[in-house]
């Protein structure tokens, strides 16, 4: 069981936190890459509709380097600029697909730190990006593993900051409650009962289709931070 101690109530930011989380889906998810045949990069992802594992994943590195290099240009992440990144490197191999994310991961870090929170929602993109690859793949760990308490501290300080729905979580896998979304918010707080997974998954617009859960005081669409 994970512990969260007091992640339900942080107020200060950790500028090493997205910077870990990434190193931590480096190490899971770049050995694991580099283990697949070049079938599995072709699956296609019901997560992002109309990509494949490899354009997610060329989509993520390039996101990456865009951190790493200071290249944010009028438009940037916008579908059109995704779009753009994923062609540039149409002809390149998986393998060099999987070096540049590596790459990205382990040199970001330190720009996001820098970045006063500007940048932290980047590293929370391209761990969920990750459990989405996971998925396709039939791995286990998708939304989950070693990386998750970060994550969950990472989503509850931006989802306060960007003064979201207010929601109580009591997790099954977690010793502490969560507390996500603006304290100061009029409504009361929304409740969630379930897994940390799950719980991603709502957030970041996932499918939840045959999970386990309780959602009270909110709709399941009002809490993607990522629309």
């Amino acid at each position: 069981m994970h512990d969260m101690h007091d992640a339900h109530d942080v107020r200060d930011r950790d500028p090493e936190l997205p910077g870990r989380l990434l190193v931590v889906e480096r190490d899971a998810l770049v050995p694991l890459l580099r283990g697949k045949p070049d079938g599995d990069f072709a699956l296609p992802t019901s997560a992002c509709p109309g990509w494949s594992v490899r354009d997610v994943l060329a989509h993520c590195s390039a996101a990456l380097m865009r951190v790493v290099e200071n290249r944010f240009e009028e438009g940037v992440f916008s579908p059109e600029s995704n779009d753009r990144d994923i062609a540039e490197r149409a002809d390149w191999t998986n393998a060099r697909v999987v070096d540049e994310l590596e790459r990205g991961m382990t040199e970001a870090g330190p720009v996001i730190a820098k970045a006063d929170g500007a940048l932290d929602g980047i590293a929370l993109g391209e761990w969920v990006h990750a459990g989405d690859i996971r998925e396709v793949l039939g791995e286990p760990g998708a939304y989950a593993g070693s990386g998750l308490p970060d994550a969950l501290r990472l989503l509850a300080r931006l989802t306060r900051e960007r003064r979201h729905v207010p929601l109580h979580a009591d997790l099954d896998d977690v010793d502490e409650p969560l507390r996500l979304g603006d304290a100061a918010a009029p409504r009361p707080p929304a409740r969630y009962i379930g897994d940390a997974a799950t719980l991603v998954r709502l957030y970041a617009g996932r499918s939840v289709e045959g999970a386990s859960y309780e959602l009270a005081g909110v709709e399941a669409g009002e809490l993607n931070i990522f629309r």
